[in-house]
């Protein structure tokens, strides 16, 4: 649908639509260029505030992918009014307050209209120097990959509106999405990487995939390298499988080579994923400095695999283990 619209082409466009990137970037002078995106979805989860706090932490993560720094935002609201008490929209808008108070990020207002479902987000806009621009167009062969977040909230999410999710996995599920990839992001602008995105609603092969092709290089992921949230593999199990799964894994299928793995690890790296973390590309010999870094800050991050070659349509090989990439070398 989008190759039949217009291209915008324009000298001040830093980062447009065309590498499929995180935010869009445009320069403002030599020195200085805003960074902006948005998003908004359903709730995810049954209490207001939580929800707010995790579509916040969402918008927030495309400018935090693109090494910038968020300054503003504003709400993005569609209401049912008279199916819900106005309680919950209060709620939900003080959840995002709270996270964007914690990240520095002045809210300036927003829009809300009457709606026939509740969708909630923000639209945000950052700086970054226009030659400190991050995007997934980076990645060199020979990199590594660096993971800042488990995956798994696409099924978890699906097993907590079935009822089946136990209270110690709805917590670890809720803090994981409620936490922003500020750190994160932090870590990898000192560190210095090659390519940077954020794994989102198209889950961790996609968002690798969109950077694989911007790179024009291939990946390998190591699937026993990938941190999962507590019980993802359990819900894979209950079936609780989200639409957006199986339209994620209808798309990778033809151009992953994913021979001999564990049909449950292949769903949860096509699991569609809110507010997950960041996907790194970076120098082998800077990976300890990156994993250093983010632990200095909380930010539990993993070597999940490194980027070769192109050598053909195949733009990502997935072994078992990592004695398999090793074997592979």
């Amino acid at each position: 649908m989008l190759d039949e619209l217009p291209r915008v082409s324009d000298p001040r466009l830093v980062v447009g639509t065309a590498g499929f990137d995180d935010a869009g970037v445009i320069r403002l002078s030599d020195e200085l260029a805003l960074a902006q995106s948005v998003d908004f979805f359903t709730p995810i989860v049954d209490d207001p505030f939580d929800f707010g706090r995790i579509a916040a932490a969402n918008a927030l993560s495309d400018l935090y992918a693109m090494g910038a720094t968020p300054l503003s935002a504003l709400a993005v609201c569609a209401f049912p009014a008279g199916s819900l008490p106005l309680s919950v929209l209060r709620e939900t808008l003080a959840g995002g307050l709270a996270t964007l108070a914690a990240d520095g990020v002045v809210p300036l207002g927003g829009h809300t209209i009457k709606g026939p479902e509740f969708n909630y987000g923000l639209a945000v806009t950052g700086v970054v120097h226009p030659d400190r621009v991050l995007t997934n167009a980076g990645a060199r062969p020979g990199d590594a990959l660096v993971l800042t977040k488990k995956i798994g909230t696409g099924v978890l999410a699906t097993e907590l509106k079935a009822g089946r999710l136990p209270r110690d996995r709805e917590h670890c599920l809720v803090a994981s999405m409620a936490e922003t990839n500020r750190a994160a992001s932090e870590a990898c602008r000192e560190v210095g990487v090659h390519a940077l995105t954020d794994v989102s609603g198209y889950g961790l092969l996609g968002h690798a995939l969109e950077l694989a092709d911007a790179s024009g290089v291939s990946l390998e992921i190591v699937a026993a390298a990938v941190p999962l949230l507590p019980g993802a593999r359990e819900a894979v199990a209950n079936g609780a499988i989200p639409g957006g799964l199986i339209a994620n894994q209808e798309w990778i299928t033809p151009r992953v080579d994913a021979g001999g793995l564990d049909p449950v690890m292949l769903s949860l790296l096509c699991d569609p994923q809110t507010s997950g973390g960041l996907l790194a590309a970076l120098a082998p010999d800077t990976t300890d400095r990156l994993i250093a870094a983010c632990r200095a800050r909380g930010v539990d991050a993993a070597v999940i695999g490194r980027v070769r070659w192109r050598t053909g349509p195949v733009a990502a090989v997935i072994v078992p283990t990592r004695g398999d990439l090793e074997d592979s070398s």
